[in-house]
């Protein structure tokens, strides 16, 4: 017998027992399925065998990391039930790009992915669900994984193991079908009950419910302007050859990588100049208003369209929401009682419209400056008065939010939605998730300007997900534009920064295993070296050495 810890209570274990034997006695008291284990910390999948003196948690798809191993195993059946409806070459032809409403936009190279062969699909994949068939961890050598790939025709998927330091790579079996997948997988396929094919664009969505209701689907809501904004982005990657990891990797030992920044930078100038240009035609268009989700570039942003707006002729003013706080002692607590800055309860919203209005009137306005050490709004002396040719570029979360310029009119808005939208995926069927990049951004960039480790910026992230999902995301609809800040070749740059930040964190602490998921994504990267990076570039936000005061 062994003895355990579960869930914060000793319990005995029978030897052999495995972790999935384990969450059936335990499932009755959790509201969503077991696909996971925490053991000592360390993430294991369910086959494992019960080790013991262990601390056990259990994981569910309604938390992220389930979730996240729910969508990837999802993926795999999917792919199983496509070879045993048209064959491997059909197999080799599908692409799972980024995430449309609550799934993954697909498509299709050798087949037609139209009603009649979804339908085909689902029929399948519920079939195999029925079926329970076990989903199998196998160990093998890289040179036989590329050999294997190859074969399949996921060249991607060769290419990456190229480049792996590792002598074996971990690949899955369903069946007899065999892929390779960045994560962990649940047992069987009858875990897998909740999904949906839905014909999109040039492709298919392959659709999840949300982790908040693991078993119940939302309405199917694709943001047409970010999905386009992504889309393109692909296509340009795709154009530039730097599609996933393994292309990258190879630009890099070429010794070409430094053409494909110029490229991406000059693209991004492309669509910033676009922009202004846009702007610049519709002379009603005073207030510029920018919001996205954090680390996604504001700041170096609003600077670039600034200079492209004045070589179209229009002299910019920025505007940092940031100046508008309520005092420290107005500020709203959340339900811990800390200070909540990200609610819009936190803005002084009668003073920021007040001031907007007098702006587009012609006014004077005595402008504020937030001191964050004493919590109080400032004047300096800095004024401000608009000319015919002036306009205000405007940059905070809640800019996209009508509640916060509520009383200014429309016709002068013009608001700009800026997320950094990953269009780099690991190979065919393992894409990199928008978040991921975003939390490397901030980890590097609070280590350099706040002196924060990455522990910290790690234990924040939840809070700032959830801030996010009230603030931003449900106005990125409302926006003119989005820009995708995004580039191509940014996470071969943060590595060298990021690594002895999260090896810095150590095991039996709470964000160990993020810490150690993240530094197993970044060993897929080859390093780039920082002297290549413009000056100019939005990933200096985060590196430093930036041409503006970010």
């Amino acid at each position: 017998m062994r003895e355990i810890i579960v869930e914060g209570k000793k319990t005995t274990v029978r030897e052999g027992t495995t972790y999935l034997e384990l969450a059936r006695e335990y499932q009755s008291g959790y509201p969503h399925d077991i696909v996971l284990v925490l053991e000592n910390g360390k993430m294991r999948e369910l086959f494992r065998e019960v080790k013991g003196e262990s601390v056990v948690t259990f994981l569910t798809t309604g938390q992220v990391d389930g979730h996240k191993t729910y969508k990837r195993s999802a993926t795999l059946l999917m792919l199983k039930a496509i070879y045993d409806v048209a064959g491997m070459e059909a197999v080799g032809g599908i692409k799972v790009h980024f995430s449309v409403s609550q799934g993954y936009y697909c498509t299709s190279k050798y087949v037609k992915p139209d009603g009649e062969f979804l339908e085909k699909v689902r029929v399948r994949m519920e079939e195999l669900v029925k079926l329970a068939l076990p989903i199998e961890k196998k160990t093998i050598p890289v040179d036989e994984a590329i050999e294997n790939f190859t074969r399949h025709g996921m060249m991607d998927k060769a290419k990456l193991f190229w480049y792996r330091r590792s002598s074996t790579v971990n690949v899955y079996l369903l069946d007899g079908f065999e892929d390779y997948y960045y994560g962990y997988m649940v047992p069987d396929t009858s875990y897998l009950k909740y999904f949906k094919l839905i014909p999109f664009d040039e492709g298919f969505v392959l659709e999840f419910p949300p982790a908040r209701t693991p078993e119940t689907f939302q309405e199917f809501k694709p943001e047409k302007k970010l999905f386009m904004t992504l889309k393109n982005s692909t296509e340009w990657s795709e154009v530039l050859n730097v599609a996933t990891i393994g292309a990258l990797n190879e630009q890099i030992t070429c010794g070409t990588i430094g053409d494909i920044i110029l490229a991406q930078e000059a693209i991004m100038e492309k669509e910033l100049g676009n922009i202004a240009a846009q702007i610049a035609s519709q002379h009603d268009k005073k207030l510029i208003m920018i919001a996205g989700p954090s680390s996604s570039g504001k700041t170096t942003f609003s600077h670039r369209l600034s200079i492209q707006l004045l070589a179209h002729g229009l002299r910019p003013h920025p505007i940092a929401v940031d100046n508008y706080f309520v005092e420290r002692e107005d500020t709203p607590k959340d339900e811990d009682g800390n200070y909540n800055f990200e609610c819009l309860g936190a803005m002084d919203i009668e003073l920021f419209n007040n001031q907007m209005a007098a702006l587009l009137r012609g006014e004077e306005v005595s402008m504020p400056t937030f001191n964050f050490l004493t919590g109080k709004k400032e004047y300096k002396g800095n004024t401000l008065k608009l000319g015919e040719d002036d306009v205000l570029v405007i940059e905070g979360i809640h800019c996209l939010n009508d509640a916060l310029s509520y009383s200014l009119p429309k016709e002068n808005k013009f608001k700009i939605y800026l997320s950094a939208l990953t269009q780099l995926n690991i190979d065919e069927h393992n894409r990199i998730a928008t978040t991921d990049g975003r939390l490397i951004r901030r980890m590097v960039r609070d280590a350099r300007t706040r002196g924060a480790g990455a522990k910290k910026t790690i234990s924040m992230w939840p809070s700032v997900r959830r801030g996010e999902d009230e603030n931003i995301f449900p106005y990125q609809g409302d926006a003119d534009v989005v820009f995708n800040s995004a580039l191509i070749y940014e996470l071969s740059v943060l590595k060298q920064y990021a690594e002895p930040l999260l090896l810095g964190i150590r095991q039996g602490e709470p964000e160990y295993p993020e810490a150690k998921r993240l530094l197993k994504f970044l060993n897929y990267f080859q390093g780039i070296d920082s002297n290549l990076v413009p000056n100019n570039s939005i990933l200096r936000e985060f590196i430093g050495g930036s041409y503006f005061h970010v």
